[in-house]
């Protein structure tokens, strides 16, 4: 498959790391020249510009790419890309980060196929999203980290509250949700924990002990 990455920080690195290592095509496009020549030296085809105009995006080669992950920390020129790639027929994944309002999340994301948080899902869950990937399956463990499924008892202490409450060890995220019926999705941020509920959480290995005792808790 062909993929457009936009954007060479840490999370855009490490994506593309994972789709090459996996036989895919990559693309990279970035307007930093440090970040350009990166991407260079670590073998990538690179389109130097701004993701935000389209004649960049054609020259990265959008109009036959699967999908585009935009990853930048810039939203709106995240979303703009999504937008181009979306006219191209990719399918789109937006990076968006933890703190915005839920407004603004739910403003983004019926427009593109895939909202991510790299603070919870890191580079690992961008490709699984971009493959069009179940987080039920969720199966990537890179260096040092471990992806694991809780499920909420009822005498747990966050019944009740909601998902960006979740006071987890350092190095741990809770990257998905899903009722004791349903499937693991990226959490809004009104998202409430009821019993029966499943926390999907990246967390070091040394420390998924530490994990499950925070979310089991009564």
């Amino acid at each position: 498959m062909k993929f457009v990455i936009v954007g060479y920080g840490r999370v855009g690195t490490r994506t593309c790391r994972i789709l090459s290592e996996e036989g895919h095509d990559v693309v990279v496009v970035d307007n930093d020249p440090d970040r350009v020549e990166r991407a260079r030296n670590d073998g990538f085809h690179v389109v130097e510009g701004d993701a935000e105009d389209e004649d960049v995006l054609v020259e990265a080669g959008i109009a036959d790419s699967d999908a585009i992950a935009a990853l930048t920390p810039d939203l709106n020129a995240n979303f703009t890309a999504c937008m181009i790639g979306k006219h191209n027929g990719a399918r789109t994944v937006l990076r968006i980060d933890e703190d915005y309002r839920e407004d603004i999340y739910e403003k983004y994301a019926s427009d593109v196929d895939e909202v991510i948080y790299p603070e919870r899902l890191g580079a690992a869950g961008a490709k699984t999203a971009m493959l069009g990937g179940d987080f039920n399956v969720l199966a990537d463990v890179t260096e040092n980290l471990q992806f694991s499924v809780f499920e909420i008892p009822a005498d747990s202490q966050l019944v009740g509250k909601r998902v960006v409450e979740v006071d987890l060890p350092a190095q741990a995220r809770v990257y998905a949700h899903g009722s004791s019926d349903g499937s693991l999705t990226i959490p809004l941020p009104s998202t409430s924990i009821e019993a029966g509920d499943r926390l999907a959480v990246v967390a070091e290995q040394t420390g998924i002990d530490s994990v499950r005792q925070a979310l089991t808790a009564a």
